[in-house]
């Protein structure tokens, strides 16, 4: 089989596939899913700061999480990277909601490390059950896995997560680099009030410990829509800021261009920072991702309005090929861009928790 590669009108190459196994999740994150009192009382707060004139309630969601049977299988998203890797795919990434709330994971993983062309296998988690399955994920072809932790006080942790958690996601950490997993990056969502002030405790928390430390600026992929753009701390902020304490060079970008982090290094040569900056300055022009929902949607889009139905072909006895092709015509499609920040920004209906990060 071969259709050509996953190559868009604008010129780009699709390499890298983030597949959503569940929209579940066990944090109830404040720029996610903020169903907490705390989470409320926040952004009524930051609202009557800024005298929004529009009253604000952020009544708590409750998702009807999808059955089991509405959900990809196994099988099915190992024959989706199969497809995909012959178009050229090569990196996977592993996503929820939470992935290690599905069962047997592992299993998942060494289907997918052994497809041929598939080099990096990837996941993102929120840490809070990967101890119980680190040994066997890391045996099953894991190679590199992302942490969310967005404070370091356990207090402010549960504030933006909604749960106690914090000890457990630094052992996952530690964890995680005993068994030689390289390397092991923390992801941090910065919004201003809330974890703004620990930027520079975060940064030497990584340093302490050979990780790479990822910056995200606040995105509008919340449940109560509550985002607002001066929550947002910029890429640029957070740079000047950082600049102040810590001797930083660049990394240069040309040898992955698709990079969605600004990197830099230590002049002292301990760690590694990056600053993902998609709300003010988006790297739409190098986007060489796709991304997969638990129920088999595809978005080539994290900000997409539209979703293409993968599962009714995959169900439905589609032939590779036509699979194949189906893939090759909707990555043409894909947006040159998102538009936060323009007045025709439409915030998509479903959360981070629900699309996969």
């Amino acid at each position: 089989m071969n259709v050509g590669e996953l190559r868009d009108s604008h010129g780009r190459v699709m390499r890298d596939l983030r597949i959503s196994i569940t929209d579940r999740c066990n944090f109830r994150c404040l720029y996610c899913l903020p169903e907490t009192e705390e989470a409320a009382n926040f952004y009524r707060s930051r609202f009557d700061a800024v005298r929004n004139p529009k009253p604000f309630s952020l009544e708590p969601i409750r998702y009807e999480w999808k059955p089991r049977d509405r959900l990809l299988t196994y099988e099915e998203i190992e024959r989706l990277v199969r497809v995909a890797a012959s178009l050229g795919v090569d990196k996977i990434r592993i996503t929820g909601g939470e992935p290690l709330l599905r069962r047997a994971v592992p299993e998942l993983i060494a289907r997918v490390a052994a497809i041929p062309g598939i080099r990096d296998v990837a996941m993102t988690t929120n840490g809070f059950l990967f101890a119980r399955h680190a040994e066997a994920l890391r045996k099953a072809g894991l190679k590199r896995v992302s942490f969310s932790m967005d404070s370091l006080d356990p207090s402010n942790f549960k504030k933006m997560t909604g749960r106690d958690g914090q000890a457990e996601v630094q052992q996952a950490i530690a964890q995680a680099q005993a068994l030689g997993f390289a390397p092991v990056k923390v992801n941090a969502v910065v919004i201003r009030g809330m974890n703004d002030h620990e930027i520079e405790p975060l940064v030497d928390f990584a340093r302490d410990r050979d990780l790479v430390l990822r910056f995200i600026e606040f995105m509008p992929l919340d449940s109560g829509h509550a985002w607002q753009r001066d929550l947002v701390v910029s890429g640029r902020e957070l740079l000047e800021r950082l600049r102040k304490r810590f001797d930083l060079v660049p990394i240069d970008a040309r040898a992955n261009p698709a990079e969605t982090a600004r990197r830099y290094a230590f002049a002292d040569g301990r760690g590694e920072i990056g600053i993902i900056a998609p709300v003010t300055e988006p790297f739409c022009g190098h986007c060489n991702r796709l991304r997969v929902t638990a129920d088999g949607r595809l978005r080539t889009c994290l900000f997409s309005l539209h979703e293409h139905d993968l599962m009714s072909l995959l169900r439905g006895g589609a032939p590779d090929a036509e699979i194949a092709a189906r893939l090759v015509e909707l990555v043409r499609g894909k947006e040159a861009g998102h538009r936060i920040g323009r007045a025709d920004f439409v915030q998509p209906a479903r959360t981070m928790s629900c699309i996969g990060g």
